[in-house]
């Protein structure tokens, strides 16, 4: 086994460095393990195949965001210890983590990559496997947030039949219930991830590509739009017509429509019940979807679908109030 002797300064970096790790591993609300996240199976759950699909997409998201943090971290421990011993490697060690959390990936691949040329393809080959992973990502939320509400959906119309005693149909959904709060949970933990991800990720695409910080906030502009309804419109869970229904619209009925993502927008009611309707049906134009591949196309479109998963998210968490109950 081979055995390095660290100068004392630098000795320190890593010890601090070692506490800075075990303190972001103890942080509140880290779920390292996949029962921590989602639980053991007890096999009573329907939709646990969907919930570990979930689960599954995060690990993607888990791994890169962390190395960059690590790469700043370790060269800011070195530059204080050598400045001012073990003092100056904790200062340096910590403003080291934080230039790695908001540059770590571009300056890893400056370390990698000598040319702008390989800086640009790197970049480019990262930003499509993102925007793959993250379709993935809503695709299995989407799926997961359907089953759940079928759950609710079927207690809710056994209860009404008779075919359920309401005092068990009420314990079942509790537990439907619970369970969608964990689902919400997993989804905001891998949302945090994503972002963490995309702020590196928006960075790097600007450096190598000037002018991808304009594509970006240009696709994340979503100006909002009042809208009278000509015809009755079916509200929607998520942009799917599989998806379940959260309210009905009538005709001069008003909707704020507050984002357009490809044949569907993501509307509110006057109530304040937001999900997402065809746009055919509210006499507005679909999005038009960048489908470039160079970078600042890749930026723009990443950082839209960033941005439409956290507002699935956000709209799935809103309804599920109202769904996970029993009349009566």
């Amino acid at each position: 086994m081979w055995t390095l002797t660290l100068p004392r300064s630098l000795h320190r970096g890593a010890c601090v460095l070692g506490t800075l790790g075990l303190l972001a591993g103890c942080a509140p609300g880290s779920m390292t393990t996949q029962a921590g996240r989602i639980g053991s199976d007890d096999g009573t759950d329907s939709c646990r195949r969907e919930l570990v699909a979930l689960d599954s997409t995060g690990n993607f998201f888990a791994e890169d965001i962390i190395k960059g943090a690590a790469i700043g971290a370790i060269g800011g421990a070195v530059l204080g210890g050598l400045a001012g011993g073990g003092r100056g490697a904790l200062i340096g060690a910590a403003a080291g983590a934080v230039a790695g959390g908001a540059g770590g990936y571009y300056s890893a691949l400056q370390n990698q990559q000598r040319d702008q040329a390989g800086l640009l393809t790197r970049v480019q080959s990262d930003l499509q496997a993102e925007g793959v992973q993250i379709n993935k990502t809503q695709i299995a939320f989407n799926q997961l947030a359907e089953c759940r509400f079928n759950q609710a959906r079927a207690i809710r119309a056994a209860a009404g039949t008779g075919q359920m005693p309401k005092p068990y149909a009420q314990q079942q959904m509790t537990v439907v219930r619970e369970h969608a709060k964990r689902d919400i949970a997993l989804a905001r933990l891998i949302d945090g991830k994503i972002q963490e991800r995309g702020q590196q990720f928006d960075l790097a695409a600007d450096k190598v590509a000037p002018g991808s910080a304009s594509r970006i906030a240009a696709s994340q502009s979503r100006p909002v739009r009042t809208v009278v309804i000509r015809r009755p419109v079916v509200v929607k869970l998520l942009p799917s017509s599989t998806a379940p229904e959260v309210a009905k619209m009538e005709i001069r009925d008003k909707v704020t429509v507050r984002s357009v993502q490809g044949d569907y927008a993501l509307v509110e009611t006057p109530s304040g019940t937001r999900g997402y309707a065809p746009v055919s049906s509210l006499s507005i134009p679909p999005a038009r979807e960048s489908s470039g591949s160079d970078v600042r196309s890749l930026a723009g479109s990443n950082a839209r679908s960033r941005d439409n998963f956290a507002q699935s998210v956000a709209v799935v968490e809103s309804a599920s109030a109202a769904n996970f109950e029993i009349a009566g």
